[in-house]
């Protein structure tokens, strides 16, 4: 089922504000998947979708290698089930490095986790520009 990215039904939104494990999806140089485990916020004001990261990791190695080959981006997608709910977000994404990013991520991140994460000084946040949303929530 397609969802509007900037106008998510109000389940839809309910589900990506619930506290789920999540998987980010990018592609390797030699085109395959790698799929990883994440925290995913979703900020259907901005079209935006927010990971943080650790700056030396190869999903944001992969997104820095596809964003410098593909303008607008890498493409990525964004996944949380529970039972027969489920919800993607599709997208590109960009790596932030800026301190204010970084904080605004990891404020939102605390948010729908209920946790802060510790400092970290190789943080970054894979920002992810909405193209689709699909989903049973």
């Amino acid at each position: 089922m397609s969802h509007d990215v900037l106008n998510p039904t109000p389940e839809y939104l309910a589900f990506w504000r619930e506290r789920h494990v999540c998987t980010l999806t990018t592609h390797r140089p030699d085109g395959s998947p790698h799929v990883v485990p994440v925290g995913v916020t979703y900020d259907p004001e901005a079209g935006l979708a927010r990971v943080i990261s650790n700056r030396h990791s190869r999903k944001v190695r992969n997104i820095l290698m596809a964003a410098a080959a593909e303008p607008g981006g890498a493409r990525v997608a964004v996944c949380q089930m529970e039972g027969r709910r489920w919800a993607t977000l599709e997208g590109r994404a960009v790596v932030r490095t800026d301190e204010a990013s970084v904080a605004d991520a990891v404020a939102r991140y605390a948010v729908r986790y209920g946790r802060t994460p510790s400092p970290n000084p190789d943080r970054v946040v894979v920002e992810i520009t909405l193209q689709r949303a699909m989903g049973r929530a």
